[in-house]
């Protein structure tokens, strides 16, 4: 885990929309710490420092909380639907070594065929990864791969110490030709097309 998750955190006793509205006035995110058989923790966050650590998925801050070092690992983050400004945000304490149950990114690398599509059908995946050593993403390579291709999870390379906690036999991603896209298309906009005059018909009654 790099230094730049390391993040000072600061007690809070104010609650309530109010209280929320004026530290992020002062450039800061309210939070709360849970985990381990703990009370949860209120604290206050830096937004800038911590807006750039939440770009990436399932971040671990390292944060000092009136000088005593823990590690917590970002649950929920709650935002506002229409300026996107981080309004609170949830986090579980974690400890060196343990291992954690995780959702991943899964990325898609390299050209496929000449005139085949490309489907990601898994997002995401479910691994077990040790605390600070979680993958950022999980990279599937279909350079050169053709139509008919199909990845299943249990194809997809992990990282060393990571284990796969989805079904291995989940489609992650398929490979497809231009034909049989405009089919499933095709097939998908029928019965739509088909309740269009039923519908019709219905009112017209």
């Amino acid at each position: 885990m790099s230094d730049d998750n390391k993040l000072v955190a600061e007690a809070r006793d104010s609650f309530g929309k109010g209280a929320a509205r004026k530290l992020r006035a002062a450039g800061k995110v309210p939070a709360v710490i849970y985990g381990h058989g703990t009370e949860p923790q209120h604290v206050t966050l830096p937004a800038h420092e911590v807006g750039l650590i939440l770009r990436k998925a399932n971040a671990v801050l390292d944060l000092d909380i009136a000088g005593k070092a823990q590690l917590a690992l970002v649950k929920d983050v709650q935002k506002d639907p229409v300026r996107q400004i981080i309004e609170h945000i949830d986090l579980i304490v974690v400890k060196k070594g343990e291992k954690v149950t995780i959702d991943v990114p899964v990325h898609v690398e390299g050209e496929s065929f000449s005139g085949t599509i490309v489907a990601l059908d898994a997002t995401t995946l479910t691994v077990e990864a040790e605390a600070t050593h979680i993958p950022e993403r999980l990279v599937v390579n279909i350079e050169g791969a053709e139509e008919g291709t199909h990845v299943l999870a249990g194809a997809v390379e992990l990282p060393k110490g990571v284990t796969l906690v989805s079904d291995p036999e989940v489609l992650v991603v398929n490979i497809t030709g231009p034909a049989k896209a405009e089919e499933a298309e095709e097939a998908a906009e029928a019965p739509a097309a088909e309740a269009a005059p039923e519908a019709a018909e219905a009112e017209a009654e």
